[in-house]
């Protein structure tokens, strides 16, 4: 196939959410954040619109280091095995091209879907999974995005959803408006109060963050593109938590959620959540993603806290493909891939 550079922003979009498995990450208004924190965006289709990727590219050393990665992508129909192998084979040609030490894909592909307990393997996952063994390509050792999460069909009327959720769950819904919780749709001028949030959130919960000015890089970006919602939960005017939702095709997807320690007794997550389903549902989208679930289902997982939040929803569990590795020279990927861990142990010691 030929592969075309896309230049335009309409087209791209267009493009990209038309596709099996559109994803905010594959979005145009991703790779302007992403180009103004080391990488290089470039959006590629082949030839006959079945196929596209936008690949993001970082450099080091002077240009001796190259990496590239399509986030949650490349979109295509994986099920099309012709197509699946071609788009591949043009991946591993760009990558040798390239100079890259590897090229890393992690495509929105079901390994197996269902309720939690019942899932069924996926055809097209399975296939893809062999596909990607038997051409070379590897698990990656790091998996930027989860590899599992949690899908609510949001298509169906609200009312529907709530009553499908865990009895728990929908009892701390109504709890919450109860105790006097408000949510507000948020926007621009709450960037500050978000940030804030978010790093009290970080800061109590103990993961590391990026600096507050690329969250509101990323909330500003894709509030401008039409493809991001903040919703603030409010006790008495004060705001004690918030999501930030993206959409982008039939799917909105709840990426950043944050709160403060007061009144989580009123359980303003839950509300947010209620309200979450009810905006994707008002925009006509399908498929509200809760983003992230546990590698494996135990409670030694160290997302299994977050698990036990999101299986209150009782959405269907996605069990994905993850991030795969093509690198064209063995000796230099084995090299990156023993010291970039060890880089980022140092990172975090310095972090504290």
């Amino acid at each position: 196939m030929t592969l075309t550079t896309v230049t335009d922003q309409a087209a791209w979009d267009a493009l990209a959410q038309s596709l099996p498995g559109a994803h905010i990450l594959q979005s145009w208004a991703w790779g302007e954040v992403k180009s103004r924190w080391g990488w290089r965006a470039e959006r590629l289709a082949w030839a006959d619109g079945r196929a596209a990727a936008q690949v993001l590219t970082r450099t080091a050393a002077g240009g001796l280091i190259r990496y590239l990665y399509i986030p949650r992508g490349p979109l295509l129909d994986w099920g099309d095995t012709a197509l699946r192998d071609e788009v591949l084979a043009d991946l591993e040609a760009l990558a040798r091209r390239r100079g890259a030490i590897a090229l890393k894909i992690d495509p929105d592909v079901a390994l197996k879907l269902g309720p939690f307990g019942a899932e069924a393997d996926q055809a097209a996952g399975q296939a893809t999974l062999a596909a990607l063994t038997d051409r070379g390509w590897r698990l990656s050792p790091e998996q930027v995005q989860f590899r599992n999460t949690v899908l609510l069909d949001v298509g169906r009327d609200p009312e529907v959803v709530l009553a499908d959720m865990k009895q728990k769950m929908r009892y701390n819904v109504r709890l919450a408006t109860r105790k006097g919780v408000v949510v507000r749709a948020g926007g621009l001028a709450d960037l500050a109060t978000l940030a804030a949030l978010y790093v009290e959130t970080a800061a109590r919960d103990g993961f590391l963050i990026r600096p507050p000015a690329y969250y509101a890089d990323v909330w500003r970006t894709l509030m401008a593109a039409g493809q991001a919602q903040p919703l603030i939960a409010e006790v008495e005017g004060e705001a004690v938590a918030a999501v930030v939702l993206f959409h982008f095709g039939p799917t909105a997807w709840y990426f950043y959620g944050m709160s403060r320690a007061a009144h989580r007794d009123r359980m303003p997550n839950h509300l947010l959540q209620w309200e979450a389903i009810r905006w994707a549902h008002a925009q006509g989208l399908k498929t509200y993603d809760l983003w992230g679930a546990p590698d494996v289902f135990d409670e030694h997982d160290r997302m299994w806290g977050v698990w036990r939040f999101k299986e209150g929803f009782n959405g269907h569990v996605h069990h994905g493909l993850g991030a795969w590795d093509f690198a064209p020279a063995a000796w230099r990927y084995d090299l990156f891939t023993t010291a970039l861990p060890r880089i980022r142990a140092w990172l975090r010691r310095g972090a504290g």
